[in-house]
């Protein structure tokens, strides 16, 4: 029975051999990868799937499948991230920001990671021309959507607002989808909308194509001081020609690039190889949206307040687009 039971063991031991470090991102099979995106109507679902499908057309030896995941945006993204049942996730950076300083609505900080920096989110309050609107502080009194309820749009577009001298107190929020938007504009329900995304958004296009559409004005001392303030915010420009109601470049905000996240926890050799595999094919991802194009040296490995995964910074430091003021 002895030597039964030694021959045994010898002949398992190749097997316990071949499973490998769960670590290993080469082998050990198929990794199932959820990468969380956000409701139709905005880039987040298109960004995310065109990133989903270079990864998968592209993987080489590694093992994983990724698959986009529609969700309600940025903030549950975040939680799910934080709980294990997400992997990846595009998210905002402004509402990443908070979230790791765990400020602003969140009830405690949570341990995410940037992988890339993505394409910036070019938002603005958008009304119809005869509406009345002319400007940001002319919202006090009246309706206006916000995003999708949960999804924490509140933490950028409440100290735009204020910025403008106008509170969430003042106006009368209303939630729900981009493309949901369009349709509230022209029936009345609500008096402005705040639309954006990578240049052109689908729902801002669509309510210029279906509305004569006015977008509000910065005040550019604002805009100026807000992207002084807050390191998620940036100076942006809308040219005439992204939308049909534009007759003249629009002096407008980035309010928070998106980005792709995961946890701090994530696998350093894991999250390398799809830091590598995506800067490697951002061409495959432009080629599928325009926001692909902002995969490129100078915008990247941008910080935009949230720290990088150790495993993104190492790539990004070995072909040398780490920023030198990153430390």
């Amino acid at each position: 029975m002895k030597t039964r039971c030694l021959v045994l063991l010898a002949a398992l031991l190749p097997l316990f051999a071949c499973v490998g470090d769960p670590g290993d991102v080469v082998s050990g099979g198929p990794q199932f990868l959820s990468m969380g995106t956000a409701p139709v109507g905005g880039a987040f679902p298109v960004v995310g799937g065109a990133i989903a499908e270079v990864l998968n057309e592209n993987r080489g030896e590694n093992e994983w499948r990724v698959q986009p995941r529609g969700t309600k945006g940025s903030q549950e993204n975040i939680r799910r991230l934080v709980r294990g049942e997400l992997e990846l996730a595009m998210s905002n950076s402004a509402i990443s920001y908070f979230a790791v300083l765990g400020e602003s609505g969140w009830e405690q900080s949570y341990d995410i990671r940037a992988v890339v920096t993505l394409a910036p989110n070019i938002a603005t309050f958008i009304t119809k021309a005869d509406s009345g609107l002319t400007k940001m502080s002319d919202l006090a009194g009246r309706r206006a959507m916000v995003g999708v309820a949960g999804a924490g749009f509140e933490m950028f577009v409440q100290p735009l607002l204020a910025a403008h001298g106008v509170t969430y107190d003042d106006f009368t929020q209303v939630y729900g989808t981009q493309s949901g938007a369009v349709d509230m504009l022209g029936d009345g329900s609500i008096d402005a909308a705040f639309l954006g995304g990578a240049v052109p958004t689908g729902a801002v296009t669509q309510a210029c194509s279906t509305h004569d559409i006015l977008f509000l004005p910065f005040d550019e001392e604002k805009r100026q001081q807000l992207a002084r303030d807050y390191p998620f915010f940036q100076l942006a420009t809308i040219p005439a020609d992204a939308y049909s109601d534009l007759s003249e470049d629009y002096p407008g905000l980035n309010v928070g690039s998106m980005h792709l996240i995961t946890s701090a926890d994530a696998d350093e050799a894991l999250i390398y190889e799809i830091t590598r595999t995506i800067w490697e094919n951002r061409q495959a991802i432009a080629d599928r949206h325009p926001a692909g194009r902002a995969i490129n040296e100078a915008n990247a490995a941008r910080n935009t307040g949230t720290p990088f995964h150790p495993g993104a910074e190492r790539y990004y430091r070995e072909i040398g687009v780490w920023p030198e003021d990153a430390g």
